[in-house]
């Protein structure tokens, strides 16, 4: 293959604005991405406060990601209607690397997840997330909501608990003795939060929950404060702009701080001591595990969410050039101090009940988050991080998916549920790196070993096929079905050892073998081998040209009156037919048949 042949044969990028842009892009297309960016906007902003900080960041860093990932991966990925940004499915991931590595450390697994994503992408990868089963993503998922609705009870009921750690069993244990110093108006706020955005949809307005749960908080955390005379007194309600500060080019405030986001070298960023990371080819190294579960997870959370999208709107995602947006958009991002980003499954549900149109409108909703970073930061400082939780109560309860969880556990397969479980015990339990690595190993021990189940060989009788009737009593007929590989070579070629001793020639029947590994083709060589020493022909019928190549390369060539192979059965029963007559003319025969 030439260089020219190789670059065309990559995969392209920005498929999914130029399948919209090919389809004729006018005026009232821009209307309508415009009016579903600034719906997903304003629920951006919200959402990307609250999961920067359950990720232990402070809230304009997810800001940013929405702004500066939202829009590259929009402009370059391979799905239309996919909004990206950060996601709840990151949090059990993202915050064990803030607390080990801190902020500095976080974005550069960032960035080698990107780089990752961006070879599964050139090296057309994206397909095989199909085959990723569904109790290994809903394990991910389930124990992913577990964690994530765990973290926010802190700031839900106000309790003095300092950092939690990394371990699910040690917050819990923080947590549990911490609950004699619950706040009781933290409480109230989250309470009345929780119930405004459960209660909201009701109405039918078009306003977004999360939108005005967080603004009526906003007012009530405000009153509070006012009337306690101050958040600095002890029972006020914690703010976003009491938690945090921030310190830019000599300037400092609270809250957020109302600037775009600028470059910013990510291994300059403090590590979990507060100091500047030291780039070593040690922190690549203890980085390299996270950075494979973080791209692991949002290939399969992007490309499920495309195909979701699919669903919606009967279009169809290119998946490879998706994982490539995916990946550039979270190598450029951390520069600008956005942590990781993937598509998001509401956000993007949001983008198509409001009409969008084309990648447009995921920018659009970028720029929506931009203007509310330049503009309403002061106001944003104002938000509860009580209100905070309990918009992620709402976000990890929708992502458990506990009615699907339930139903599989009750109707699934044993295997499948026992998947599930280890799946969630691993994420919940333990973390999301081991759950990936095991979650990813388990999918593919569950498909090869139901690839393995549709191989079968079969030995046919003269009257269930015409190709082989009035065959002589001396030559057997098998039929092999299905992928010949590792998980399935042995099985399928242990019947051929043990054929009957009176047997002389035996026809395999490959027309509806579709590939052969090494594994086979050693097996395969095995066979042929055995069966020279035992004096047995062999013919192989209907084998595909390039698995006779091959078998040519691995050194199975044609043996005159031994071994050969044909194009139909019909040809592999003429064959034998001369054999059998072949050997009967010979002085061998004529002995044995005179006995």
């Amino acid at each position: 293959m030439g260089i020219g042949a190789f670059f065309r044969s990559l995969p392209g990028i920005a498929t999914g604005l130029r399948s919209a842009l090919s389809e004729g892009y006018g005026l009232a297309d821009l209307r309508k991405d415009v009016m579903a960016g600034l719906t997903i906007g304003t629920v951006a902003v919200p959402l990307s406060m609250a999961l920067a900080i359950a990720t232990g960041v402070p809230p304009q860093h997810g800001l940013y990601t929405a702004i500066v990932a939202g829009t590259i991966i929009a402009l370059t990925g391979g799905a239309r209607f996919n909004v990206s940004g950060p996601t709840a499915a990151f949090v059990v991931i993202l915050f064990p690397i803030v607390q080990q590595y801190g902020l500095g450390g976080l974005l550069i697994a960032s960035m080698m997840a990107g780089v990752i994503l961006v070879m599964l992408g050139l090296t057309r990868m994206g397909r095989l997330i199909q085959f990723v089963p569904y109790p290994v993503v809903l394990g991910f998922t389930a124990g992913i909501a577990v964690v994530i609705a765990v973290l926010q009870v802190p700031d839900f009921l106000g309790l003095q608990t300092g950092q939690l750690g990394q371990h699910f069993v040690e917050n819990v244990s923080v947590i549990i003795i911490s609950l004699p110093t619950i706040n009781p108006l933290e409480l109230g706020v989250g309470a009345f939060v929780l119930t405004v955005m459960l209660l909201w949809p009701r109405f039918h307005i078009p306003v977004p929950a999360p939108l005005i749960g967080l603004v009526a908080g906003a007012l009530a955390a405000y009153l509070i404060n006012q009337w306690l005379g101050g958040q600095g007194e002890t029972g006020a309600v914690e703010t976003i702009a009491s938690r945090f500060t921030w310190e830019i080019n000599g300037e400092t405030g609270n809250g957020i701080p109302p600037i775009p986001p600028a470059f910013m070298a990510p291994w300059l960023l403090p590590g979990a001591d507060g100091k500047p990371l030291q780039l070593s080819f040690e922190l690549i190294r203890a980085l390299s595990g996270p950075a494979f579960a973080i791209a692991m997870l949002g290939a399969i959370e992007s490309l499920l969410c495309a195909v979701v999208a699919d669903g919606l709107t009967k279009t169809k995602h290119d998946p490879d050039a998706e994982l490539i947006g995916q990946g550039l958009g979270n190598m450029v991002t951390p520069f600008f101090g956005g942590i990781t980003a993937t598509a998001a499954l509401a956000r993007t549900a949001t983008n198509i009940r409001s009409g969008a149109r084309s990648p447009v409108s995921a920018v659009i909703h970028s720029l929506v988050v931009l203007l509310a970073v330049v503009a309403l930061a002061g106001l944003l400082g104002l938000v509860p991080m009580a209100a905070l939780a309990a918009l992620l109560f709402i976000i990890a309860w929708n992502m458990s998916e506990a009615r699907h969880f339930l139903h599989t556990l009750r109707s699934a397969p044993a295997g499948d549920v026992a998947i599930l479980l280890i799946c969630f015990g691993l994420t919940v339990i333990f973390d999301m790196v081991l759950a990936v690595a095991v979650g990813v190993g388990l999918a593919a021990v569950l498909f090869i070993r139901r690839m393995s189940l549709l191989t079968q060989t079969v030995k046919l009788e003269a009257d269930s096929h015409p190709g082989i009737k009035r065959l002589p009593a001396g030559v057997a007929v098998y039929d092999i079905n299905g992928p010949l590989f590792f998980g399935a070579a042995e099985k399928a070629l242990t019947s051929l050892h043990l054929v009957d001793p009176e047997i002389r020639t035996v026809i395999v029947d490959m027309c509806d073998v579709p590939s052969m590994d090494g594994t086979a083709i050693v097996a395969l060589q095995s066979l042929t081998n055995e069966m020279k020493r035992n004096g047995v022909r062999l013919i192989l019928a209907g084998l595909h040209p390039r698995m006779i190549v091959k078998l040519r390369r691995a050194g199975i060539h044609r043996v005159a009156g031994s071994l050969t192979h044909c194009r139909t059965l019909e040809q592999a029963r003429t064959v034998a037919l001369r054999w059998h007559e072949e050997a009967d003319k010979t002085p061998a025969a004529s002995s044995r048949s005179a006995n």
